[in-house]
C-alpha cells in the first residue's frame, strides 16, 4: 500500500499556486513559461502518482492496460518534470538550451533513452512491470532518479560556471537551494519507497522558485498593474531583434519639480493610478513603468501609436483622482521603433534620452525617433559616459575664472569651475554635464573632486602672490543634502594643510528650498571655518528676508538680470545692491562683458566683477602664468 498524506495535500497546494499564477499579470519571458508548465507538470505529476497508487492498490479492479498506461504517464511526467527544473535553472541564467549542439545533446540523449525504457516497459518490465500479484519495480527502476541527478548535476555546474558574476550571485543561491532540495527528495524517495515524498520535495523547490524568482512584486511597479523597469529590461533582452516592435513612451513634464509640490506619498498613488489606468486601457499592450515619471507602452508593429496617443492626450486633460490623490499633469510624447538597435540597453538608453529631449515640449504632439532626436540622444549618451570616465578616473579638470575689485580693477579672487573632455579631447558644456551628474549621482564625486584640486592649486602656488585672497568653489544642491558633507570638506582640507578661510563655498538659491536642512548644513560647515556666497540671486525665486538667516559674506547678481539692468536701467537693481550692503553683503555682478557693463555696475555700488570683460575660464596652468606674470610685472 501506498502512503498519500504528503502527495494529497501537496497536490493542493500546487493546485493553488497555479490558480494564483493568473492572478496578477505577467511578463511573457521564457523563464515565466516554463514557471508556468512546471506548476502544471508537478499537478499532472502528483495527480498521476495519487491515481496510478490507487489503482496499484486495487489492481484487481482496473484491466492490466490502463494500470500500465497510467503508470507509464506518470513515468513520463516524472521525468518531463525533472527536464523543466534544469530548463528554469537555464532561464535563470539567460542560457537558451536549443543553443549548441553540444549542450543539446547532452541533454537530449539519457532523457530519450528514459522515454525508451518508460515505454518498453510493458514488453521488457524495464522499469515496472504489473501481474497477477500487482504491480513490481524493473530493473532499471534506479534509472530515473539517476536521470533526475543527471539533471540536477548540470544545473550545478551551471551556477558553478557563474559564480564570479557579482550580478548573478543572489539568483545562484536561490538556484542551489531548489536543486539541493530535489536531490534530497530523491534521496528519500530510494529510503522510503512506499510515501509519495518526491511530490512534496518538488512543492517545496517550487515554492523556492517562486519566493526566489517568479513572485509578481518582483516585476509590477507598487499598487499597480503596470510592470517596472526591471520586467522592460528583460523582456527586451529576449525579444530585441527577435521580434519587431513599436514604443509609445511618455514622460511626466517637470517630474521633480511636480513630485516636490505634490508631496512623494501623493505622486507615489497617482503613478499607479496612472499605471492600473494604462493596464486596463490598453490591454493588447504591455504597459511599464520606467522610473521618474516614464511610462512605456509596448505593442507588436501594427500597434496604432496616433490612437494611443490620442487616448493619452484626451486622458491627461483630466486630473488624475482616487479618494487621497487629485493631481493636474502633462506630459510629453515619443515613438520608437525596433530593428534600430544593437541590444536592449541601447532601447533603454533611446527611451531615456529621447523622453529627456520631448520632456519640455508643452504642445502634446508625438515625437517619433528621427535622426535629429537620435543625435540629441547619441549626444546625451555620450556626455553620459564622458562624465563617468572623468568621475571614475579622476580626469575632472578644474579651470579659473578671475574675480576682480570693482574700484581697482586688480586681481582679487577666482572662481573654481568643473570641466570634463570628450572623446575627442573638446570641452564639453557644463550646462550639458552638469545636470547629468545631478542626476546620476556622479555630482557628489565632482564636486569632491573639483574641491581637493582647488586646494591643492593653493597649497602649490602662493595665490596672495597674485593679488587672491580667496577661490570660490560651488556646492550643488544635491551634494548639499550630505549629512556628512562637513566632514568629508574637512577631511580633504587637512589633507592639503589648507586654511578654510581661503575658500568660500558657493550654494545656489535652490540649495536653500528646505530652511531646516540649509540652516544645519550652514551651521555645521560654518564651523568648520568656511564662508558662503549666495551664486545665481535673481536667476529664480529670490527671498531677501532669508537671506538674514544665513550667514552669506558675498551675494553674487546671476548675469540675467546684469544683462537686464545694462540694456534698460531702473531703480530695482541699484536699490537691491544699497539693500545687501546694509544687510552686510558684499555684492558681486556676474557677466561682465564690455567696459560699459563694468562701468554701470561700479556706478550702483557692486563690489567685484566677474565676466568674460576680464577672462573667460582658462585652465589652472594658464592661470597661473597669466596673472603670475602680471603680478611679477607689477612688482
Amino acid at each position: 500500500m501506498w502512503n498519500y498524506s504528503f502527495a494529497i495535500p501537496s497536490l493542493l497546494v500546487i493546485l493553488l499556486y497555479a490558480l494564483y499564477y493568473f492572478y496578477l499579470p505577467r511578463i511573457p519571458i521564457k523563464m515565466n513559461r516554463t514557471f508556468l508548465r512546471l506548476l502544471l507538470l508537478q499537478c499532472a505529476v502528483t495527480s498521476l502518482d495519487i491515481v496510478s497508487g490507487l489503482a496499484d492498490d486495487h489492481y484487481t479492479a482496473f484491466p492490466i492496460v490502463l494500470l500500465y498506461l497510467l503508470n507509464g504517464a506518470y513515468f513520463i511526467f516524472f521525468i518531463i518534470r525533472a527536464l523543466h527544473f534544469y530548463f528554469f535553472t537555464l532561464n535563470v541564467f539567460k542560457i537558451d538550451y536549443t543553443d549548441g549542439q553540444k549542450r543539446s545533446l547532452f541533454v537530449k540523449i539519457p532523457i530519450i533513452i528514459s522515454f525508451l525504457i518508460v515505454l518498453s516497459s510493458p514488453i521488457t518490465h524495464a522499469i515496472f512491470y504489473v501481474d497477477d500479484t500487482g504491480y513490481h519495480e524493473g530493473p532499471f527502476y534506479f534509472y530515473l532518479n539517476f536521470v533526475q541527478w543527471f539533471l540536477i548535476l548540470g544545473s550545478y555546474v551551471v551556477s558553478y560556471h557563474l559564480r564570479d558574476v557579482p550580478k548573478r550571485r543572489r539568483d545562484i543561491k536561490g538556484v542551489y537551494f531548489y536543486n539541493t532540495v530535489l536531490l534530497a527528495g530523491t534521496v528519500l524517495r530510494i529510503l522510503y519507497p512506499r510515501h509519495l515524498l518526491m511530490d512534496t520535495f518538488s512543492l517545496i523547490a517550487i515554492t523556492i522558485i517562486y519566493l526566489s524568482f517568479e513572485n509578481p512584486d518582483f516585476y509590477l511597479e507598487a499598487r499597480s498593474y503596470a510592470f517596472n523597469s526591471r520586467a522592460l529590461k528583460e523582456y527586451l533582452d529576449e525579444i530585441n531583434g527577435k521580434k519587431k516592435y513599436k514604443i509609445m513612451a511618455f514622460i511626466i513634464h517637470n517630474y521633480s519639480e511636480v513630485r516636490e509640490i505634490y508631496g512623494g506619498r501623493q505622486m507615489d498613488s497617482g503613478i499607479s493610478i496612472m499605471g492600473t489606468y494604462l493596464y486596463h486601457t490598453f490591454k493588447k499592450y504591455k504597459v511599464f513603468y520606467f522610473r521618474s515619471g516614464r511610462f512605456v507602452i509596448l505593442g507588436d508593429e501594427n500597434m496604432d501609436v496616433e490612437k494611443v496617443h490620442s487616448i493619452l492626450v484626451k486622458r491627461f486633460m483630466s486630473p488624475w483622482k482616487s479618494n487621497d490623490t487629485e493631481l493636474y499633469l502633462e506630459a510629453g510624447y515619443a515613438v520608437i521603433d525596433s530593428g534600430k538597435y544593437s541590444s536592449s540597453d541601447a532601447v533603454l538608453n533611446m527611451i531615456i534620452s529621447t523622453l529627456e529631449v520631448v520632456e519640455k515640449n508643452e504642445d502634446g504632439s508625438i515625437n517619433y525617433v528621427d535622426s535629429k532626436i537620435m543625435e540629441e540622444a547619441a549626444k546625451g549618451t555620450e556626455i553620459k559616459k564622458s562624465l563617468e570616465y572623468a568621475v571614475d578616473n579622476n580626469k575632472v579638470e578644474v579651470f579659473l575664472q578671475p574675480v576682480m575689485d570693482a574700484l581697482t580693477g586688480k586681481l582679487v579672487g577666482a572662481e573654481a569651475l568643473a570641466r570634463i573632455r570628450d572623446n575627442n579631447g573638446k570641452l564639453v558644456p557644463p550646462g550639458l554635464f552638469i545636470p547629468i551628474a545631478e542626476k546620476n549621482g556622479k555630482i557628489n564625486q565632482l564636486g569632491e573632486q573639483v574641491f581637493a584640486k582647488t586646494c591643492r592649486f593653493i597649497k602649490d602656488n602662493d595665490i596672495r602672490k597674485m593679488g587672491m585672497r580667496w577661490i570660490n568653489v560651488n556646492l550643488s544642491p544635491v551634494q548639499f543634502m550630505r549629512s556628512d558633507l562637513d566632514q568629508r570638506l574637512l577631511s580633504i582640507l587637512k589633507k592639503y594643510d589648507i586654511p578654510p578661510e581661503i575658500i568660500h563655498l558657493e550654494v545656489t538659491e535652490d540649495a536653500m528650498g528646505e530652511e531646516g536642512l540649509m540652516e544645519k548644513q550652514i551651521g555645521n560647515i560654518k564651523e568648520k571655518g568656511f564662508s558662503f556666497v549666495l551664486d545665481d540671486f535673481g536667476k529664480g525665486y529670490s527671498n531677501i528676508s532669508r537671506l538674514k538667516k544665513y550667514p552669506f559674506i558675498n551675494i553674487k547678481l546671476d548675469l540675467s538680470i546684469v544683462w537686464d539692468y545694462c540694456k534698460e536701467p531702473d531703480v530695482i537693481l541699484p536699490n537691491l545692491v544699497d539693500t545687501f550692503e546694509r544687510m552686510g553683503f558684499s555684492v558681486t555682478a556676474e557677466g561682465i562683458e564690455d567696459e560699459k557693463m563694468a562701468e554701470a555696475m561700479v556706478d550702483i555700488g557692486c563690489d567685484y566683477l566677474q565676466g568674460y570683460y576680464y577672462s573667460m575660464p582658462i585652465p589652472m596652468d594658464e592661470f597661473v602664468e597669466k596673472y603670475g606674470r602680471i603680478e611679477k610685472d607689477t612688482e
